[in-house]
């Protein structure tokens, strides 16, 4: 029996014999559910959506429903088997795949207000040498992930090397990662929205077998999210708003916080279970099942 850690830098999978009958979690302390009522107990949106706080809305297409914090949470927790905490925006996910299962993938949104991030250096920026200086971060960054009890994460390279685009001010990149003792290397996109006073943060992670559906997919997501009016990037006003304490390369590699660990803010919700669920046929959702490959 394998079961993979999770993190978003990814998503927990438990792939164990089970019925269909086998319950969900009660990690909140709910009453068990069959994976069908647990489903059933969403409460999906569709179409135009202000999230949390009127900061940015979504519009989104017949292909995508969102999730609000609290569902997300449920699903993170009692679906997946991570720890509670985590406070989001919420999530997409596409109507095409059952989040339970094992093709399963989603977006987790989330807002960082570190401040407005000047894009000037966006021209300038050698990503190729800026992916050796996140590598080299690893090895530290790894030390105290494994002192804490977590496995190690590895930074193999791009899967898709950041591309920024100055009139929208959105900017995409995809790692390709691999936890000790994974069997499987877990691909992590990430999407930007700059905005007034901070940033957008999309992120989904997978299998690097599920990249071609990733790529196919999430430019779709990158056109969905906006900041409202007084909140976009035009709206920065030098005199009053805050300026961020970096730029799009330290945005990339994790901003301020990567000064106590690579990993510690990329935008990879660290949803690494040091005790997971174990749920059969519950083949929880592929976000985190790609991480952490652990006997």
């Amino acid at each position: 029996m394998k079961c993979l850690h999770v993190l978003m830098a990814a998503w927990l999978m438990c792939a164990v014999t089970v019925h269909a009958e086998a319950a969900t979690p009660g990690a909140s302390g709910q009453p068990k559910q069959t994976i069908e009522q647990f489903l059933a107990s969403l409460k999906p949106q569709h179409g135009n959506i202000n999230l949390p706080g009127d900061i940015a809305t979504l519009s989104l297409n017949d292909d995508f429903y969102y999730l609000t914090p609290d569902d997300t949470e449920r699903l993170i927790v009692d679906g997946w088997g991570n720890p509670p905490g985590h406070k989001t925006l919420g999530m997409i996910l596409p109507k095409a795949t059952n989040p339970m299962s094992r093709g399963g993938w989603g977006v987790l949104i989330s807002y960082n207000d570190d401040g407005h991030i000047a894009d000037e250096d966006a021209a300038k920026i050698d990503y190729s040498e800026l992916l050796k200086q996140m590598q080299d971060e690893d090895q530290d960054a790894n030390k105290e992930r494994r002192k804490q009890g977590y496995p190690g994460l590895q930074l193999l390279g791009w899967a898709e090397p950041p591309h920024y685009d100055d009139q929208t001010h959105k900017m995409y990149w995809a790692k390709e990662l691999k936890a000790d003792d994974a069997n499987d290397n877990t691909l992590n996109y990430s999407i930007r929205v700059l905005g007034r006073e901070g940033v957008l943060e999309l992120n989904a992670v997978a299998s690097m077998n599920d990249l071609p559906t990733i790529q196919r997919e999430l430019p779709k997501v990158l056109d969905f999210a906006n900041f409202t009016e007084g909140n976009r990037y035009a709206d920065y006003n030098s005199g009053t708003d805050k300026l961020a304490k970096y730029g799009l390369a330290a945005l990339v590699a994790g901003g301020i916080a990567s000064k106590v660990g690579l990993f510690a803010k990329l935008g990879i919700v660290l949803l690494a279970a040091k005790k997971f669920l174990v749920v059969g046929l519950l083949v929880v959702a592929s976000f985190f099942r790609k991480f952490f490959n652990r006997k």
